[in-house]
This record gives C-alpha cells, sequence and structure tokens, in this order.
C-alpha cells in the first residue's frame, strides 16, 4: 500500500474540522485524520506492506521548465507551495509520528510523491493499492498487475476502488489512457490547460479513435480529408496546440524509474521508538487515533506505555 502523504493530509485538513486541537489548541486535525485513515485503509485492505510517499519537491524542475504554468497558481508569494496557515505546522508532527511508530515516509529530491509511487509500484512484484485524492495516479492503474487506485473522493471515509473499468466508466477511455486524456482536456488544478476547445467528450473520441497521443498527432499530421472525430475544427485546435501537445507529456507522465534505494515497508508490529511516541501522543492529544492505528497494525496493547 503507497500513500500519497500529501494528498491524504490535505484532505485530512479539508475533512476534519479545526476544532480538533492538541491539550493546549493547536489544530492536530490533519495528523488526527491522517492516522484514522490509515488505520481504517490497514484493517479494511490488509496490505503487507505501507509506504507513506512524500512531496521533497512538490513543483519539480523538469515540469516546471517544460510547462512554466505547472502548479504556478499554487506558489505562495515567499515562494514554496501555498498551505493553509494551521496546517503547515501540522505537517513535521506527522512526519515525527510516522517515524516513531515505524512507517516508512520515503521521498525523491527533484520529485513529487507521485513519481516514488509509480516506481514503488513498477518495482513491485504482488498487487499495489495506491491510496491518492490526485487523479493524476489512475494511469497507472493496471489489472493485469493489480495495481489500482483508492480514491479519496471527499472528507476521509468516502474511499472509491479505480480499476481499468471504473476508468473506462468514469471517461469512456481504456483504462491505460488516462496520461493521455489528462494531456488533452487538460487540469486546472495543476495548471495544466489542456488543448483549447478539446473536452473529455472529444479527447475520449480521439483516443478511442486513434489508441493514443502519438496516434492522435500522427492521424492529424496526414489528414486530408477531416472527419469525425478529427473534423475540420479539431485538426485546427491539435496543429495550434502544437508546443503544448510537445511538452505536456513529461509533466503529466509520472516517473516509473527513479533512481532510489530499494524500500522494504515492512508493517511495523511494534513502535519503532515507543518511548518517543507515547510522548508526541501526549503533547499532541493523537492517543486515541495512535491506538486505532496500533489496533490496526496489531501492536501489543501497551505499545504507548
Amino acid at each position: 500500500m503507497l500513500l500519497d502523504a500529501a494528498a491524504l493530509y490535505f484532505r485530512a485538513f479539508y475533512g476534519v474540522p479545526t476544532s480538533v486541537t492538541t491539550p493546549d489548541g493547536r489544530p492536530i486535525n490533519a495528523v488526527r485524520g491522517f492516522l484514522d485513515m490509515t488505520a481504517r485503509l490497514l484493517t479494511a485492505h490488509g496490505p503487507d506492506r505501507l509506504v507513506a510517499c512524500w512531496d521533497d519537491d512538490w513543483r519539480p524542475a523538469f515540469r516546471i521548465e517544460a510547462l512554466p504554468s505547472y502548479k504556478a497558481h499554487r506558489v505562495a508569494p515567499e515562494g514554496g507551495e501555498e498551505v493553509p496557515d494551521e496546517l503547515g505546522p501540522q505537517v513535521p508532527v506527522l512526519v515525527e509520528v510516522l517515524a516513531a511508530a515505524g512507517i516508512d515516509r520515503v521521498g525523491a529530491p527533484g520529485y513529487e510523491a507521485d513519481d516514488v509511487i509509480g516506481t514503488l509500484a513498477t518495482r513491485a512484484r504482488g498487487p499495489v493499492d495506491i491510496v491518492t485524492g490526485d487523479r493524476d495516479l489512475f494511469q497507472l492503474v493496471d489489472d493485469e498487475r493489480g495495481i489500482r487506485v483508492l480514491y479519496t473522493n471527499r472528507g476521509i471515509a468516502d474511499i472509491e476502488s479505480v480499476d481499468e473499468a471504473a476508468v473506462a466508466a468514469k471517461y469512456g477511455i481504456p483504462g491505460r489512457a488516462y496520461a493521455d486524456f489528462a494531456v488533452l482536456r487538460g487540469d486546472p488544478s495543476d495548471g495544466l490547460p489542456g488543448v483549447a476547445g478539446v473536452g473529455a467528450k472529444t479527447a475520449a473520441a480521439l483516443i478511442n479513435e486513434f489508441g493514443d497521443l502519438a496516434g492522435i498527432r500522427a492521424a492529424a499530421a496526414r489528414t486530408v480529408v477531416a472527419k469525425p472525430p478529427l473534423t475540420a475544427a479539431v485538426l485546427k485546435k491539435l496543429h495550434a496546440a502544437t508546443e503544448y501537445l510537445d511538452r505536456a507529456p513529461v509533466v503529466v507522465a509520472v516517473a516509473k524509474d527513479i533512481d532510489m534505494p530499494a524500500v522494504e515497508g515492512a508493517l511495523p508490529r511494534s513502535p519503532a521508538h515507543p518511548g518517543a511516541l507515547a510522548e508526541l501522543a501526549a503533547r499532541h492529544g493523537l492517543e486515541s487515533s495512535l491506538g486505532r492505528l496500533g489496533a490496526a497494525l496489531r501492536w501489543p496493547a501497551d505499545a504507548l506505555g
């Protein structure tokens, strides 16, 4: 099980009220929600291994170089990612809790969590559950290899299982075609403009007719007599977007071959640092959430002292 950590703590922050606080009154809703969601997932799906995948670089240089608009609307005035004031201080707490609990947290310099997930999923020898609220990771679903996405719709309890059939049903495209679909349609949440005038319906029709983005562009280059779905209007839009279509695929495609060490991801059968975890639990009011996590991990009853 690969957790898209940032997607989950943002989801937890907005899904659990900020009235959930530490004993001294600081919001701790994102950490509590993250831990509770992880406990539910462990109980419901019973993975053998677990990794919290981290954004070491939330906006990598290679993606900005290809498409400067990538996540540009989410850059804070002082630089870095714009994060709610009440969430920012909770992220280091979560880092400490994961370390004390013994849950592997893995990032890679110059890459997003998506890329860590893509690499670990590609390396995996068995089924993989990817937990995220980011549709970009739909491109990794692979029924043959047992790779699916557990998509967090709203809050921390509404989780949808997404496989190739689910992608096909939702978007009307082959189950493994999501990346090309996203390039064509665009994704405003990531600053991805898409091909102007090409919406979801036209993008799906083009993919179904020509197979993938390369096939669509090859057909557009050789077409003399336009016919649906490659009408004269669509041809004009594709030709106008030539530079964008040259650049966008590297932005959308999740890296699958990062040079990073092997990751064990073994489930901790007791906290790695029980004293530190007990202190964190008391300081931040996490006893109940860590109790549920411990139960899901089958920790000894006295794991937190």
